[in-house]
């Protein structure tokens, strides 16, 4: 889902601006991004439905003006599919059966803010996928019409058999058993075109698949010809499905006269020359059976990727004509320790796999270490070198669970990655099973490492320019947080959740402050007046001693208030009104300023400026998304600066994409702008702070 995508349009029913924006702040609150408008009589819901086609309406079954059905209606008569949510404070059986019978498609509990945002989230993934699925019928019939002109011009012999009638049979197939149309064996069963002699053989295969059994891959038999005469053929099965019916497809080979040459083309068609192993195509094919095989309800299989480490250096080792030989001894190593049931195959450049047979999750670790360590072990003489070379390895039980041949290789393929990042010559198997409990141990871990970086100076500051379009004095940046970790930084997102969650937050805020003073007394000291603009989370607002905190901070360090600009994001201080105001009175006191982030995404946002004293507004980022091809977006924005402007408030538009945005912006009268694509952040030099 691109970014423009996962903003939800919402339509609100409310009688009232307050309780249309209680519920906009409560949906904000829990994480999600929405692009609102509101419609208290008929009039505005047809007009909000023609201009800016919602993708959800959330209608509040008290309110007076509209009603649910009303709403259903208008909403029907676009013909476009629109999720429609009823929400009730406490509804009785008869308003939530009638709600769904008047078209809504969920009833959201009012009282419980996470019930409602669960409800939201769910119904707009569910519109997503439906939205999806037309996009992929689409595709699939494309696709479909694709396959039927190849199949035509195939030279193979292929027909598809549903209960042991032919459903479609190409040209080739025809012509091998001599029929002009596919009309003349339509209805006729497969078992005609057996011969005699084998003929009860395969009515036992045809009992045998009719109860479920998987076909044999390749059967060996006379075939009849429709006029009477035999030849020796291969039989061929795979399952399919045609026009939505499972079936099974079946290829048709003539025996050659010579059975050598006839196995060395099935080598040929299964293997990888360089390695003898099996090639990607047929462990492709092998997968899907076990898939097929797992969705039984089945956990005995396993997928294993194995890549060398530090590929490039061992082949400027050995020189990059020795790189066969290489990929055949360590082909040769990993078939010695694995079963004759077992998969392996060459699945790309220096990519190994192996499809592990009969074994679970225990066993199938218990192989990646054995062949782990067995190159571990190994000194490969390739020429006249002697090398080491050490494996990484990552896979993938196959279970009911990820019962699906894009999933299974994406998670092999990050178990892989995962592993290297990690370091060389190791081992990462995932389970999904095991999701929920690997879930609450790396939530576990998160904490931890969030606690050792409070204990131990363990964070960085970055910080980005905002620059001025209109030569304000001065350099202004805004302060971004990370943590340090084992490869690096670690961006927000991933810590910020679990310090918040774990009443973290004050302590974190706090750290940001105290280190953002710091660096910003060496630049004043360089002689550079700067402005740093700092994040601000709802928790601290409660802090009654951090005001006086920033105070003897700024004392200390003998700097102007007026370089800290403490900014949060609109919905925040919507539900923190209060306390909110009370903060913003006592930065006045210090001459610090205060920053409105993700401004103008409510359906009144000027009306907050009655409540709270602010210096800047920073534009809502999902105005910014592919704004030059966005005119509505653009129009929004010169609104909103007009009226910034006019009440004497400074503009911030964050998340400039494109050279395109930056004229936009500049005629919209926006004061400043902000993103990666004018200059990414950059480190601040750590200072210890006690």
């Amino acid at each position: 889902m691109t970014k423009q995508d996962s903003v939800i349009k919402l339509l609100l029913i409310e009688d009232s601006v307050e309780d249309a924006e209680q519920q906009i702040s409560m949906l904000r609150n829990g994480g999600i991004a929405v692009r609102p408008a509101r419609a208290s009589n008929e009039a505005e819901l047809e007009d909000q439905i023609a201009q800016q086609t919602p993708d959800l309406i959330l209608v509040n079954l008290g309110a007076k003006s509209l009603q649910l059905g009303q709403v259903a209606d208008s909403a029907n008569r676009t013909g476009k599919d629109i999720a429609i949510i009823a929400s009730a404070v406490a509804p009785n059986e008869e308003q939530i059966v009638n709600a769904f019978r008047e078209g809504a498609r969920a009833v959201a509990l009012r009282s419980r803010p996470d019930h409602t945002q669960m409800i939201v989230k769910r119904e707009f993934e569910a519109l997503h996928t439906r939205r999806s699925v037309r996009r992929l019928e689409s595709a699939l019939r494309e696709t479909e019409r694709r396959c039927e002109s190849l199949l035509d011009s195939s030279r193979d012999p292929i027909a598809y058999v549903h209960e042991g009638m032919h459903v479609r049979a190409n040209k080739a197939y025809l012509e091998m058993f001599g029929y002009d149309e596919f009309e003349d064996i339509e209805s006729m069963s497969i078992l005609d075109m057996i011969a005699p002699d084998d003929a009860d053989d395969f009515k036992t295969l045809l009992k045998k698949l009719s109860k479920g059994e998987k076909p044999p891959q390749k059967l060996n038999l006379k075939a009849q010809r429709g006029d009477g005469s035999t030849f020796d053929a291969v039989m061929e099965f795979a399952e399919a499905s045609y026009e939505g019916e499972p079936c099974q497809q079946i290829i048709f080979r003539q025996q050659t006269a010579n059975p050598e040459l006839e196995k060395e083309l099935d080598a040929l068609r299964s293997k990888d020359l360089v390695t003898d192993l099996f090639n990607r195509q047929h462990l492709l094919l092998e997968l899907d059976r076990a898939i097929a095989h797992a969705a039984g309800g089945r956990s005995d299989r396993a997928l294993l990727l194995l890549e060398p480490d530090n590929f490039k250096q061992v082949l400027d080792t050995i020189g990059i004509g020795n790189t066969d030989l290489l990929l055949g001894d360590l082909a040769n190593l990993m078939r010695r320790h694995l079963n004759e049931v077992d998969v392996a195959a060459r699945f790309a450049d220096h990519t190994f796999a192996v499809l592990l047979i009969d074994r679970d999750h225990e066993s199938s670790k218990k192989v990646a270490e054995t062949l782990r360590k067995a190159f571990e072990d190994r000194i490969f003489d390739i020429g006249k070198q002697s090398i080491s070379v050490t494996m990484s390895i990552g896979g993938t039980l196959i279970s009911e669970k990820n019962a699906n041949a894009q999933a299974i290789l994406g998670q092999a393929n990050t178990t892989l990655r995962a592993a290297q990042n990690e370091g060389v010559n190791r081992i990462n198997i995932f389970d999904p099973a095991a999701q929920d409990k690997a879930a609450e141990e790396k939530q576990r871990h998160w904490l931890k490492l969030v606690q050792d970086a409070l204990a131990n100076n363990g964070f960085v500051l970055f910080n980005q320019p905002i620059i001025s379009l209109h030569g304000a004095d001065g350099e202004f940046f805004e302060i971004l947080l990370r943590m340090q970790g084992p490869k690096g930084e670690i961006t927000p997102n991933f810590f910020l959740p679990i310090a918040e969650q774990h009443g973290l937050m004050p302590q974190i805020d706090r750290w940001v402050i105290a280190h953002a003073i710091k660096a910003l007394v060496e630049r004043e000291r360089a002689g550079n007046k700067t402005t740093f603009f700092i994040k601000l989370t709802p928790q601290s607002l409660e802090d009654q001693t951090l005001l006086p905190w920033v105070a003897q901070q700024l004392k200390n360090a003998r700097l102007r208030g007026d370089a800290l600009v403490f900014e949060m994001p609109e919905s925040k201080v919507v539900t923190n009104l209060k306390p909110a105001r009370a903060f913003a009175h006592g930065l006045k006191q210090l001459h610090c300023g205060f920053a409105l982030e993700q401004f103008g995404s409510g359906l009144n946002s000027f009306q907050l400026l009655k409540h709270i004293d602010v210096d800047y507004l920073k534009l809502d980022r999902s105005y910014m998304a592919e704004l030059p091809k966005h005119k509505e977006n653009q129009e929004k924005l010169k609104e909103l600066c007009d009226q910034a402007h006019h009440a004497g408030k400074l503009t911030v538009a964050e998340f400039v994409e494109d050279a395109a945005s930056m004229s936009i912006l500049f005629s919209c009268g926006v004061n400043f702008v902000q993103g990666n694509f004018l200059q990414e952040p950059e480190k601040i030099i750590a200072h210890d702070v006690r």
